[in-house]
């Protein structure tokens, strides 16, 4: 084999990077604005809701406005400029983690952690997979989980398993979380409110959705991480893993000193105080920076941290996760980009339109489907719910569908897009930070996503007998 040959065939292996094919999503996005008709719903402000509500009855067709080539580029630094909020949350988040991770905590507590689990790792799955989405499931946390990521990385290749398993520990928790949220207010608030339905009502059902989903969603990740285990050739991720993850030298693990542990504390507490604050102050984005930037203070302090390195290291901390904020920046400019297009609205009446006249359970199924496909265009929670409830909401009356039903199709239909979606700019910054190929993520979730699925319709067909209100 010549030399030349065998570069070509190491090359074709590499990963194709995910900026990549966000990028081909947004030149589709753009095509797609020349060949949909533009059209649009009247929409009436809600004084109650905070959101401007759509008369079902008003869509009309409009002059189209097709996406210029010019503005392909420029959607890429609007798309940026929408999600700055979360990009810079993120940024703060990654700072405050460096910070702790110089102080050697992390490492040292991890290290101690997976020595203790010695034998039993598998028992972090189910741990990890309830923790995460219960906190999903109430306070709505997503995108914090990316703070996660490297720590979850590390752990999970020490533990023998890959960072497949990593990613799936944080963001397949947070899909069920989201499934079956029950004080989860940034999308099943607000899906409720524009509905009309009490707050967070019906929580007896989506309870018992998320502990469904928890034994399924353990026991698929416990399945697949023993298989690894035992079968070592099985794990396609192991030289990436090698490549990319620190590993922890379990035979120099010192314990946790005083100092070190006061770092956890804090680092712990400050998590905490954002959920506690999330749910009871309704906190949102700022709020949370601002606790972690005290965070990252305070480490700095007990540590002895000086001031100029704590700068040096917070900047580096943010540059980790720069990464993930293009990513994030690059699924937004796909929705800027059909809905400044006229396009958005179009889409949603003609898919809705399809459930007319279709039985009521059915009827219900449907628009879960409906609501898998038109996530892969709007990750965003509220802004889906903000967009498709004051629509699917009088659609259920006519369908004879509890308005109830309309949002636990919405709730499920947002949660399990967003773990295979590559528009969800959550998951493709962990892929990212992970190494993961996308590729290979869906061959690992495909599985899961399916019986996901399945336990929705179960669960829809269980609320339209039931009359669910």
């Amino acid at each position: 084999m010549s030399k030349k040959k065998e570069k070509h065939e190491i090359t074709a292996k590499e990963p194709i990077n995910p900026i990549l094919i966000l990028a081909v999503i947004v030149l589709l996005a753009a095509i797609a604005t020349y060949i949909i008709p533009a059209g649009s719903f009247e929409r009436i402000p809600n004084e109650v809701t905070g959101y401007d509500m759509v008369d079902v009855d008003s869509f009309h067709l409009t002059e189209g406005n097709p996406l210029k080539p010019f503005d392909l580029f420029v959607s890429f630094t609007l798309g940026l400029q929408n999600a700055a909020y979360v990009i810079f949350f993120l940024m703060i988040i990654g700072g405050m983690i460096k910070v702790v991770e110089s102080t050697g905590a992390l490492h040292a507590g991890l290290s101690n952690i997976v020595i203790k689990m010695r034998g039993k790792e598998l028992l972090l799955i189910p741990v990890c997979v309830f923790l995460f989405g219960l906190v999903s499931a109430t306070a709505a946390c997503c995108e914090e989980y990316l703070a996660f990521m490297p720590l979850i990385y590390v752990v999970c290749v020490a533990a023998g398993f890959d960072s497949i398993t990593a990613v799936a520990l944080l963001f397949c928790s947070c899909a069920i979380g989201y499934a079956g949220g029950m004080t989860q207010a940034f999308s099943v608030g607000v899906a409720q409110s524009i509905a009309e339905l009490p707050l967070f009502s019906g929580m007896e059902l989506r309870t018992a959705l998320f502990a469904v989903l928890v034994v399924i969603t353990s026991a698929y990740v416990m399945w697949r991480a023993r298989r690894l285990k035992k079968h070592p050739e099985l794990n396609e991720m192991h030289e990436i893993d090698l490549k990319y993850a620190d590993q922890l030298d379990l035979e120099a693990v010192q314990p946790v000193t005083r100092r070190q542990a006061i770092v956890l504390f804090i680092f712990a507490a400050s998590f905490v105080a954002v959920a506690f604050c999330v749910i009871k102050l309704g906190f949102f984005i700022d709020e949370m920076s601002g606790i972690f930037m005290i965070a990252s203070l305070l480490v700095a302090i007990v540590a002895k941290i000086k001031p100029n390195d704590f700068v040096n290291i917070f900047m580096e901390g943010c540059k980790d996760l720069l990464f993930a904020g293009i990513i994030i920046g690059l699924c937004n400019a796909v929705t800027l980009i059909l809905s400044n297009a006229g396009v958005m609205d179009s889409i949603i009446y003609y898919v809705g339109g399809l459930l007319k006249g279709l039985n009521p359970t059915v009827s219900a199924c449907g628009m879960f489907v409906f609501q898998d496909l038109l996530n892969f265009m709007i990750p965003s929670g509220s802004g889906q719910a903000a967009i498709t409830m004051p629509f699917m909401a009088p659609l259920s009356d006519i369908l004879g569908v509890s308005r109830q039903t309309a949002v636990l199709a919405f709730q499920m239909g947002d949660a399990f897009t967003n773990a295979v979606a590559p528009t969800a700019g959550e998951l493709m910054a962990a892929l990212a930070i992970c190494h993961v190929p996308y590729k290979k993520w869906i061959k690992f979730i495909f599985p899961l996503w399916m019986m996901w699925c399945v336990v929705a319709f179960v669960f829809l067909i269980v609320a339209v007998s039931i009359g669910y209100v």
